[in-house]
């Protein structure tokens, strides 16, 4: 059957340019979509590119900042805290990389406890008692005598604002991340322990080591950076032991760093009297010691 010019017209239409109208529509919309979807992916790329750029910086700043670190000494008001336990006491710290570490616990009356820690050995002298105690400069031992549940060299590190030494910064972070204003680097490996570093305002803000079963075993702040020689340093150190159940609160006064610190600072002599002790319990009579 022959169409009429009018039915071939409409025919044609239906045919081929309708179809060509919807598809001239979709392709239209993806070219929409497309430029949309593609700049937010490259912005997230170079977001990520960015943040990880700061990170790598940063760690590097606080590499640099270890090897020029090398003590510190300081009086501070330490805070305490413990479920049904709090307590505030004034102290004189004294810290010498890797390990050297000396804590003088001050009363009203003067000294109350002094603990030495350096090559593994720990001494402590409870002035109250005339007593005078040895033994290994364990994690437990800091923990029981100057509330740090850390073995001394990491103590120490923390103690000056810097990354305990298995924090690996001569290697690329595992991931970079934002929380809020702080830039977080992770070190460790998946299903294992993670270590976190956390940077505000170009300075240590965050120090956090967290079990493979999810859980933090410590978390130090850092806060209130003030200008020593040059050298932004922490004057509040805040820290949390989830294991232990315990927080401290360090607020230093008038730090000096890299002072001239020997080694006679870090060993305790017994005094004339004294009753020694090792901390396993045995007890020596040493009452012919010579203060």
């Amino acid at each position: 059957m022959r169409l009429t010019r009018a039915a071939e017209s409409r025919h044609y239409r239906a045919t081929f340019v309708a179809p060509l109208f919807v598809a001239m529509t979709a392709l239209s919309g993806c070219a929409v979509l497309s430029p949309s979807q593609s700049l937010k992916a490259r912005t997230r790329i170079a977001d990520a590119q960015t943040l990880n750029r700061e990170a790598h910086r940063l760690t590097a700043s606080l590499a640099e900042r270890g090897r020029q670190l090398t003590s510190m000494q300081t009086g501070a008001v330490m805070e305490y805290s413990v479920p049904g336990d709090r307590a505030k006491v004034r102290e004189e710290i004294a810290v010498q990389k890797p390990d050297s570490l000396r804590v003088d616990a001050m009363s009203p009356f003067g000294v109350a406890l002094i603990m030495t820690a350096r090559g593994g050995e720990a001494d402590i002298f409870d002035a109250e008692h005339n007593r005078f105690m040895r033994g290994a400069a364990s994690a437990a031992t800091l923990d029981r005598y100057v509330r740090i549940p850390m073995a001394p060299a990491d103590a120490v590190a923390l103690l000056m604002g810097l990354a305990p030494g298995d924090f690996a910064l001569n290697q690329p972070p595992l991931t970079v991340s934002d929380e809020g204003a702080m830039i977080v680097a992770a070190y460790g490996s998946a299903g294992a322990e993670l270590r976190q570093l956390g940077f505000s305002d170009g300075n240590l803000a965050m120090v956090r080591e967290i079990g493979a079963d999810g859980r933090i075993r410590f978390e130090v702040r850092y806060r209130d950076y003030r200008d020593i020689g040059g050298l932004m340093f922490p004057y509040v150190v805040e820290a949390s032991f989830p294991p232990a159940q315990s927080r401290i609160t360090l607020r230093y006064n008038r730090p000096l760093i890299n002072g001239n610190l020997p080694a006679s600072r870090f060993v305790l002599t017994p005094e004339k009297g004294a009753t020694i002790m090792n901390l396993g319990g045995a007890v020596t009579d040493i009452s012919n010691a010579q203060g």
